[in-house]
């Protein structure tokens, strides 16, 4: 482990803060927090039907509707809840290339959810999203170098991975971004830069 700079409490409050943010950047991984506010009858019956359409063209191999099928498992949404089954629909759709699910997968995985916790496995998932230029993986990636999750801690691929995602508009990479660099010298950082600005999406 690097040594943290001399205001240590304050960064570990950060990182909890970040962390709570990271694990929550994509959609499904906060979906359970949010209560479903109409129960009707007429909606269950809805998104029953739903569900039942999507696993139609899940089981037919349509990565899209694999992802969508892993959705509604994950936020028990016509179905019920059941994480495993998010799991193997997201995987499903994530080896057959599809970012959203390679991302949620890596969540799942991150969190422990319908799959053994596994920092590499999150880890594995994210790589595969990001080298597809999915934005909240590259944050994602930069938090999990920076506190050495499933992989050797690393500043300067931490900085580039939070950048690369800042770059693209995400506020959070870049609050994380500027807070590593108060714990890093400058010529991590510009390495850290040129890194950034030499990635290429493998995907495109």
């Amino acid at each position: 482990m690097e040594n943290m700079s001399s205001d240590q409490p304050i960064s570990q409050r950060f990182n909890i803060a970040l962390v709570l943010s990271m694990v929550c950047l994509t959609s499904s991984a906060c979906a359970d927090i949010t209560p479903a506010v109409d129960t009707s009858q007429t909606n269950r019956a809805e998104d029953e039907a739903t569900a039942k359409e999507v696993r139609k063209s899940a089981e037919e191999g349509d990565a899209s509707a694999q992802y969508r099928l892993g959705l509604l498992y994950d936020g028990g949404v016509g179905v019920p809840q059941n994480y495993g089954q998010a799991k193997e629909w997201f995987e499903k759709a994530a080896k057959q290339g599809h970012v959203g699910a390679q991302a949620d997968l890596g969540t799942l995985y991150l969190q422990g959810a319908g799959a053994p916790q596994s920092a590499q496995m999150a880890l594995f998932w994210f790589s595969r999203a990001a080298e597809q230029g999915d934005v909240l993986s590259f944050a994602k990636l930069g938090w999990m170098y920076a506190e050495g999750l499933g992989v050797r801690q690393n500043f300067i691929q931490a900085h580039m991975w939070y950048n690369l995602s800042a770059a693209q508009g995400e506020q959070r990479a870049a609050e994380a971004r500027d807070a590593l660099a108060k714990q890093m010298t400058p010529a991590q950082i510009a390495e850290a830069q040129r890194l950034a600005r030499e990635w290429k999406p493998k995907g495109k």
